[in-house]
């Protein structure tokens, strides 16, 4: 089998070197804001969408977004790949798509007289998984080990996925028909998980004065998005945020919170560790990107909501209730002593 050379620099060969001085860190810090800044220029009104998507770079991690058909989930993902520079490939997720169709497949040669492996889209920095909750169990744990080692297994060979890589896949919060359920084991992969609201009426019509003006979503030059910064310097910013600090206090504090989860009488099944681990990468993004050299309870708190909402079950009682997972996550944050 032969394996042709991935056209994006894999992990190994960035120099994720952390900003040396304060002023570098604070250069890059204002280079991601203005990638906010560029993506506003064709999304409105999903800041916190935006915002949890750098956060979820700067992790390393994986993204789900929710939302109703039109909230311009696809054109957020492809935005943001256009400012960061990064490589993007959509999949749109079916009843009848095959694992192979995710991760690539063999193909033989009749000229070598050998097969030669075919790269499928997850060989990409951001890949747009559309309506993942429309394919079967067996396609979405193609993913599983994408996510989870940044690799694909073929023939006994193990392919090392490009860097950055993220997966952000798109959910519709209110049509069941034709869909499967995310296993736990995928959705507890996920970072994070974004909610993405209808625009509020002032945002709706700049929507549409922008549509009238002439704007068209699959330009994203024309609309004037430009690209900020590449994969080099992001891998400065993840190694930046490796290195933010943490109290033994705020340490506490987060498995104080995973453990309240647990206890709760509405949750079937709490936060696990992996969880806690999750909150603390995210915190400690967000702390970096508001300035910060360590994570504070506030930063805690900011984050706990779209990283720990997939990852509680309720019971059925709980459900038929209608109480809802932030409920409970912000009930658990009020009742839970704060460290001074």
């Amino acid at each position: 089998m032969t394996t042709p050379a991935t056209p994006i620099t894999p992990a190994d060969s960035l120099a994720a070197v952390a900003p040396s001085t304060a002023e570098d860190a604070a250069a890059l810090r204002a280079a991601l804001n203005r990638v906010r800044s560029e993506v506003g220029k064709a999304v409105v009104g999903q800041d916190g969408a935006v915002t949890g998507l750098i956060i979820a770079l700067l992790a390393r991690g994986h993204v789900l977004l929710e939302g109703v058909p039109g909230v311009a989930k696809t054109l957020l993902v492809r935005t943001l790949s256009h400012a960061l520079s990064l490589d993007t490939k959509r999949i749109q997720f079916t009843p009848d798509l095959m694992p192979g169709d995710v991760t690539g497949s063999l193909i033989y040669d009749a000229r070598a007289g050998e097969f030669e492996f075919r790269q499928g889209p997850v060989f990409t920095n951001i890949m747009l998984a559309d309506e993942i909750n429309r394919t079967p169990p067996k396609t979405q744990s193609a993913l599983l080990e994408a996510m989870e080692e940044r690799q694909v297994s073929v023939d006994g060979e193990s392919l090392t996925l490009p860097e950055p890589f993220i997966v952000a896949a798109t959910m519709n919060p209110i049509e069941y028909e034709g869909t499967y359920t995310l296993p736990e084991a995928q959705l507890d992969r996920f970072l994070l998980k974004l909610v993405l609201d209808v625009p509020q009426r002032v945002d709706e019509i700049e929507v549409l004065r922008r549509h009238a003006a002439g704007f068209n979503p699959r330009d994203l030059a024309g609309a004037g998005v430009s690209a900020v910064l590449g994969a080099v310097e992001l891998a400065a910013a993840q190694a930046a945020v490796s290195r933010v600090g943490s109290s033994a206090d705020v340490l506490a504090y987060i498995v104080d919170l995973a453990r309240a989860t647990r206890t709760s009488p509405s949750v079937k099944l709490g936060v696990s560790p992996r969880g806690t681990t999750a909150l603390l990468a995210a915190t400690k993004a967000w702390a970096w990107l508001s300035g910060y050299d360590s994570i504070t309870p506030d930063h805690v708190q900011a984050m706990a909501l779209p990283v720990w909402r997939h990852r509680l079950q309720l019971r059925p009682e709980a459900e038929l209730e209608g109480v809802s997972v932030d409920a409970i996550l912000r009930g658990v944050l009020q009742q839970v002593q704060v460290p001074i």
